[in-house]
């Protein structure tokens, strides 16, 4: 019996067009691996390639589609006849402030982005979402002085500045849920007992003896200790702990 061969699979190409350039890139890549197919390198705007960072934001049309769309391009496979162009920085306004004196209250918001009130209510900041937060309902609970609902809606937020590229009120929601993070969790949030616990144990020395140790071993034993090092799964649960107590307080 003769054994199998192996064949090669053939890609189907499509045409995409890149700051008005036309290429043929296989159909099942993202808008940024294509980008790379077609001779571009990235200098800055591909940042974590997995949907986290928000430095791939990517603005693009469909044939005889009037629609503007948007994404990530780390995320979103291409299409047919794709014109898209990306925006790495958005320009924004982005308000100056010391946050050690910083109130962590809506009036301190207020102060520095006063255009939060132009808002309209017109949701094109949630749509254009590539993570899908409430952009809308953030800033609605920011207008209600409630900081804490702002946090929890806006946590998912990226940082991609989409939302402001869309804005009939031409602020930086983005900017103004980051600040209103920083303030909760800063100033308002309680205290995590077992985080003080911790930097007083390392305030007071509980992990010197075991650092000085370190500090004496060479290249490869620091690898072979980072690599072998006990891990917390993946799918572990809130009740997971570590069989060993090194390390710990």
């Amino acid at each position: 019996m003769a054994s199998a061969t192996v064949t090669e699979v053939e890609t189907t190409t499509i045409p995409i067009f890149v700051m008005g350039k036309k290429y043929d890139v296989p159909e099942t890549l993202t808008i940024m691996k294509a980008m790379e197919y077609a001779g571009y390198q990235y200098i800055r705007g591909c940042g974590c390639r997995g949907g986290i960072c928000g430095a791939c934001a990517t603005v693009y049309r469909k044939a005889g589609d009037y629609k503007i769309y948007t994404g990530l391009a780390c995320q979103t496979v291409v299409e047919p006849e794709m014109y898209l162009t990306q925006i790495p920085f958005y320009p924004a306004n982005r308000a100056s402030y010391d946050f050690e004196t910083l109130d962590p209250t809506p009036e301190s918001i207020f102060k520095l982005y006063p255009e939060l009130f132009r808002c309209v209510a017109c949701n094109a900041c949630s749509k254009v979402c590539p993570m899908d937060v409430e952009v809308l309902d953030y800033v609605s609970a920011l207008k209600r002085g409630d900081i804490a609902a702002a946090t929890e809606i806006s946590f998912d937020c990226i940082q991609c500045g989409l939302c402001t590229s869309r804005c009939m009120g031409e602020m930086a929601q983005y900017h103004i849920a980051q600040l209103a993070r920083r303030l909760y969790g800063g100033k308002i949030a309680p205290k995590a007992e077992h985080l003080q616990k911790m930097c007083d144990n390392i305030a007071g020395g509980s992990f010197d003896e075991e650092l000085a140790k370190l500090k004496t071993l060479g290249e490869d034993e620091l690898k072979k200790i980072y690599t072998e090092r006990e891990m917390e799964p993946a799918m572990s649960d809130e009740g997971w702990k570590p069989e060993s107590s090194v390390g710990l307080a």
